[in-house]
């Protein structure tokens, strides 16, 4: 007797214990990615003209002018050689003015002068409608508006209808870059019997259909309203972007004044005190780690599955646990950014130790070293390029993690800053504490480079 079988299951999402998403789903994710992607490509392609026009007048204008100095300009294949590659110093001072000249130009700063993009419409502007009733009688109505900034408060004069028809007039007022409802309620339909809008300034328009006028543009929506939007300009809003000097003004009061009871360098303190401390751990404990992992092939399997496993966690995903472990105090901080730095720190030295020259080993056992020599005067001193760079690495990560780690119940610090004023859509706010910790970010690793070419001289040299 044969016995029954299972049948196979109809769709291929049965054979997962999870449901696989929908169709139209991954579609919407696709379509998004390729129009970021597509955003990204403009924003570079304008940046590197930027870059190419500056290095034509770097070359044509300065360069010429100026005759190589030092080693490097008497090589003659320089291609491929890191020793020849050097930060040029008028393409990093370029690369920073075309960066705030984007931002202002963005923003209509005042700084550019005349170099402006079109700007929102700001100010009192009006259209005429035609309406039509039931019986194919047709009046004209007035559409007033008053577009005013974030931070005004215009007041608003009523429209006149003591002479008008059935289409009345309407006024109303609007924010900059902003969208205004106009229902045909209150502007005849409720009166008046089959009332359509059939023109905007003499212009055709039925519904789902866009008219622009003068200052702006009128939607006749589905169901007879007039959706009206002031012309938006090509500048950014100030709620997404603010201008430069708007930022600056920000950036003195707040150095005044402090935000939420506390000093802005208060707040800075405290977040540098905090990555400092959690990156000291992070190296006392992984350099260590790293040697002995390097070193010994029992260390390296005991403690491999572990690092391997950790490393690719991110920091952020250790938050519920960090808080259930150590609470929300400083402990708590200390160890998410200790974590950041350890899994770092510990490959950066094993990747150190066993990329030591062999040929060096053998030469200092074939001159007597013992052990503890080799480890202090050959493996240690090579392994420090490794171990520089994993530093660099793991001090960025904690400057990145500091912001996460300030969300666990903070009263003070940069990160914590930077999430409460977002709360608010402050944005100059959070672009400030940005700014200040990229820079102390961008002045420890210009330190740590600084004492990785004094302490290692014989970085690249074999």
């Amino acid at each position: 007797m044969i016995n029954s079988i299972t049948p196979i299951p109809a769709s291929v999402s049965d054979f997962f214990w999870f449901n696989m998403p929908e169709g139209s789903e991954v579609a919407s994710l696709l379509s998004t990615t390729f129009w970021m992607i597509l955003g990204i490509a403009i924003i570079f392609l304008i940046y590197m003209v930027f870059s190419a026009a500056s290095w034509v007048a770097h070359k044509y204008f300065i360069d010429s002018r100026n005759k190589a100095k030092g080693y490097t300009s008497l090589k003659t294949v320089t291609f491929g050689d890191e020793s020849a590659v050097v930060a040029n110093r008028f393409a990093s001072v370029a690369s920073v003015v075309a960066i705030f000249f984007f931002w202002g130009l963005a923003t209509g700063s005042s700084l550019l002068g005349p170099i402006q993009l079109p700007a929102p419409f700001l100010g009192q502007t009006s259209f005429e409608y035609t309406a039509e009733d039931s019986y194919g009688k047709k009046d004209k109505g007035t559409v007033n508006l008053l577009v005013h900034t974030f931070d005004d408060k215009p007041k608003l004069e009523k429209a006149d209808n003591s002479a008008s028809g059935f289409a009345k007039n309407s006024a109303l007022k609007v924010r900059e870059r902003r969208t205004a409802l106009l229902s045909s309620k209150k502007i005849g339909a409720k009166e008046t019997d089959g009332f359509k809008i059939i023109e905007i300034n003499g212009q055709p328009i039925s519904k789902n259909e866009i008219v622009s006028f003068g200052n702006g543009e009128v939607l006749l929506t589905s169901k007879g309203s007039m959706q009206i939007r002031p012309y938006a300009g090509m500048t950014m809003e100030a709620l997404y972007l603010p201008a430069p000097e708007n930022v600056w003004k920000s950036f003195v009061r707040l150095n005044k004044e402090g935000y939420t009871n506390v000093g802005l360098w208060e707040n800075v303190f405290w977040s540098l005190i905090r990555v400092v401390l959690g990156f000291a751990l992070g190296c006392l404990f992984g350099i260590p780690l790293g040697f002995a992992m390097g070193l010994s092939n029992w260390f390296r399997g005991w403690f491999d599955p572990i690092v391997e496993f950790m490393r690719p966690v991110p920091p952020l995903a250790l938050i519920p646990l960090i808080i259930i472990w150590f609470g929300i105090g400083e402990q708590g901080k200390i160890s998410l950014l200790f974590l950041a730095a350890l899994w770092i720190m510990t490959i950066a030295a094993r990747a150190g130790v066993s990329g030591v020259n062999i040929s060096k080993v053998h030469a200092a056992y074939s001159l007597g070293a013992t052990k503890r020599q080799l480890l202090l005067k050959v493996i240690l001193p090579n392994s420090l390029p490794e171990i520089f760079t994993g530093a660099r690495v793991a001090m960025g990560v904690c400057w990145g993690t500091v912001v996460a780690a300030e969300l666990v119940a903070a009263e003070k610090g940069a990160g914590k800053m930077i999430i409460a004023a977002s709360k608010f859509q402050l944005t100059d706010i959070v672009i400030i504490g940005i700014i200040i910790i990229g820079i102390i970010g961008f002045a420890i690793e210009v330190l740590m480079r600084k004492a990785e070419n004094r302490l290692i001289p014989w970085k690249g040299r074999g």
